[in-house]
């Protein structure tokens, strides 16, 4: 299998194996207009098995989208073919519009336009918190 190396844009490295799919849903890469690879099951030597995506463009990736789906993995910006920033997503603190509240007595379910944040609440159990009614959700495994 040849995936060429790309001049300028994003690899997002590390993901645990079968993770990518989501995350090129997640991240809406389908709406580029670039070349996207997905690599799927590399052998890796830390993790035994792990996915890959190549984007072939600058693109402003959100990392807190990463970090809820999968907290390992690297994101690295290349510039001329060259490696310029790694970056190593974290489980962010707080979530944005990431995740939808599913109690149905939650004021983000009955009004429009309210936000949905959520806090991380357990950093070992991977739970996070609507920040309205307390509702705690856990992160996709």
């Amino acid at each position: 299998m040849n995936i060429d190396s790309i001049t300028n844009g994003i690899v997002l490295d590390h993901i645990t194996a079968g993770k990518s799919m989501q995350i090129y849903q997640d991240l809406e890469l389908d709406k580029l207009d670039c070349s996207v690879a997905i690599i799927k099951n590399v052998k890796s030597n830390k993790r035994g098995r792990k996915d890959i995506i190549k984007i072939d463009q600058d693109y402003s990736i959100n990392l807190d989208v990463l970090g809820y789906i999968d907290p390992d993995i690297t994101v690295s910006i290349i510039k001329d073919g060259e490696t310029i920033e790694k970056k190593k997503v974290e489980l962010p603190e707080r979530l944005v519009n990431i995740l939808i509240c599913k109690n149905p007595r939650c004021i983000t379910t009955t009004e429009q336009g309210i936000d949905h944040i959520f806090k991380l609440a357990n950093r070992a159990k991977r739970t996070y918190r609507c920040i309205y009614c307390e509702e705690d959700q856990q992160t996709i495994s």
